[in-house]
């Protein structure tokens, strides 16, 4: 069995491509985890969760 790693996506990227990343790490498709993204943006309040985002953007690996 491969092991999987979580990369941020050059190919589907929008920003950095984390999102991107995140969907292909769960086999799900890339539209879903950026609704669900944006979702919870709105419900949280904006700046914890873009943090957060740009914090993933330099963790994750390309």
């Amino acid at each position: 069995m491969a092991k999987k790693l979580l990369k941020r996506n050059k190919k589907e990227k929008i920003i950095s491509g984390v999102l991107s990343g995140i969907a292909a790490y769960y086999n799900l498709d890339v539209t879903v985890v950026r609704i669900i993204f944006l979702a919870l943006l709105s419900v949280s309040g904006f700046i914890p969760l873009t943090v957060a985002y740009f914090v993933a953007a330099l963790v994750i690996p390309e």
